[in-house]
Formats: structure tokens, sequence, C-alpha cells
């Protein structure tokens, strides 16, 4: 008797501990999406809040690219993650948001020509496309990506799981040329993506010291750019920032330029954009991971 109480004790402190534990959300893999618009077949990984499958709520969505690298260090390109889930549970613990789904878009093999904007790459004088191409490894194909994710997997996301559909809670999120994509999507989409996240973003486009002398040729690209693309805010919010570290280095200088076009046209600073400075920070996941519970909370704050 004493032997079937102590056994019925342990189970039952093994319940209490078990609904005691924190909610990690949980995740969905989707391998192999077949899409007319992309060379390869595309990997997805999503995150779904904590109760979701109980609950009726939905949920804004954030659709991030490399998402390899947004959970499982195993599973990344260099054993580090964003952590972009636990970026998600801190904030729902501190009360900053009832959560968001987070969808995960694998890159490609040719990575800089998947992300790298073709706008800008048209508009590229003959020595710097050449450059581009080079970097590229590949002709670009970004535009098939973007259409990929509006007319393919936002649609699917929303028939499959309980979102909120509209450009206000629709936010798009990505790091270097990941960065650039995202600026791509909302300048291309307005009416679909109304907040992006430009983290430790690529302005050179190619490697640095590649840019040389063409610098200032690639900084009137960008204003034309902004000015032609993008436009006046229009509602919409986009998040910048960068390190000072390794890659990061060389961001500074552009990003003041880019601050000065958004202002000129229009975007207030603290309202329509933020940009933030990193000191001591580098291009890499780390870095990111550190100050994704910020940039979550500003893209997911109610437009004021």
């Amino acid at each position: 008797m004493t032997r079937a109480l102590l056994l019925l004790l342990a189970l039952l402190l093994g319940a209490g501990a078990a609904r005691a534990a924190p909610a990690r959300g949980s995740f969905v893999d989707l391998p192999k999406l077949v899409t007319k618009n992309l060379p390869e077949p595309v990997h997805v990984t999503i995150w779904l809040p904590p109760g979701y499958a109980r609950g009726k709520a939905r949920y804004p969505v954030i659709y991030m690219h490399d998402g390899q690298n947004l959970f499982f260090p195993k599973l990344s390109g260099y054993n580090k993650v964003w952590a972009a889930d636990k970026a998600m549970l801190a904030l729902i613990a501190e009360g900053e948001t009832k959560g968001a789904i987070i969808v995960g878009v694998w890159h490609q093999r040719a990575r800089a020509a998947q992300y790298f904007p073709r706008p800008i790459y048209d508009a590229l004088p003959a020595a710097l496309r050449a450059e581009a191409d080079r970097f590229a490894g590949r002709p670009v194909y970004s535009d098939g990506y973007l259409r990929f994710l509006v007319e393919e997997l936002k649609p699917l996301i929303d028939r499959r799981y309980r979102t909120l559909e509209d450009r206000g809670h629709t936010i798009v999120a990505g790091s270097s040329m990941g960065g650039l994509i995202s600026l791509a999507a909302i300048a291309r989409y307005p009416q679909v993506f109304g907040a992006a996240a430009c983290v430790s973003t690529h302005w050179p486009l190619v490697a640095p010291d590649r840019a040389g002398q063409a610098t200032p040729e690639l900084g009137a690209i960008w204003d034309q750019f902004f000015t032609d693309k993008l436009g006046a805010p229009a509602g919409r919010r986009i998040w910048f920032d960068h390190g000072d570290q390794t890659l990061d280095q060389y961001y500074g200088p552009w990003q003041s330029r880019v601050d000065a076009r958004l202002i000129g046209i229009g975007w207030r600073p603290g309202e329509d954009f933020e940009t933030k400075a990193y000191p001591g920070t580098g291009h890499e996941e780390n870095a990111w991971a550190a100050r994704l519970p910020e940039i979550f909370a500003w893209l997911l704050r109610a437009p004021e």
C-alpha cells in the first residue's frame, strides 16, 4: 500500500510539474513547397504561439527570410540562430503582445540571387552590374521570390491558420541581403505588407571593398529607389538597424543617407521608421537574436 501511495504521489507531482512548465508554442514544417516562381522547392518552418491549438484567436504574421537560421542551431548555417520563438515568448511573458505567427522561409542555394532587389539590379551601370552578377552567382530572381511570398505562401498561410490577413498585421523581416529583400517587399507590395524589419541591411549590395569608386553612383541609385519605388509611408512602418563590427562597420554612413532620404519623402523618424545602432555588435545571428525582442515589439505595436 505504501509503495502504491508513493507512486500515486509521484505521478501527481509530475503532472503538477507538467502543468507548471512554460508553454513554448509549436512548430510546423513544410519542407518541399513546389512553386512556379522559384527554381527549387521551398522549405518553410512555421511557429505557432502557445495556446494556438486550443484557442480561437487570430494572430499577426511575421514572414522572415533565412528560415533555417531562425530556430534550431543544428539546422542553421552557422550553428547559431535568431531564436525568434524565444524572442516572441519573452514579449508574451512581459505582456507586450499576445503573440504572432512566425513563418520562416528558408533561403535557397543562390541566396544572393534570391534576395538581390531587382529594381536596384536593373538600375546598376554596367560595371556594378557585372560585380553584382559575380556576387549573386546566377541570374537574379528576387521578383519571383516576392511573387511566391505574396501570391502563393501568404494565401496558403491565411487558409490554414487563424491569421489577421490585413496589411496592418502582415510583416516581413530579414537581415543583410534579407534586409534588402524585406525593403523591396514593402516597396513593391504596399497593400500586403504594413511593416518591415531591415536588420544589418547590406546597402553596398556586393562586397563593400568591391563597390569602391562606384559608391556615389550607387548612393544615387538608392536615392531614386526610395523616391520612385518606396514613396511616402502611407501607413507603412520600417525598422532599420546596424552594429559597428565586422561587415556592419560599413553600414553607418549608408544608413544615415537612407534616413535623410526617407525624411525627404515624408517618413517621420520614430513614427514611420526607426533606426537603431548597436555599438560593439557585428554581422551575425547572436547579435540579431539579442535585439530581436525589441524589433518584434516595435513591429507589433499599434500604429499611431
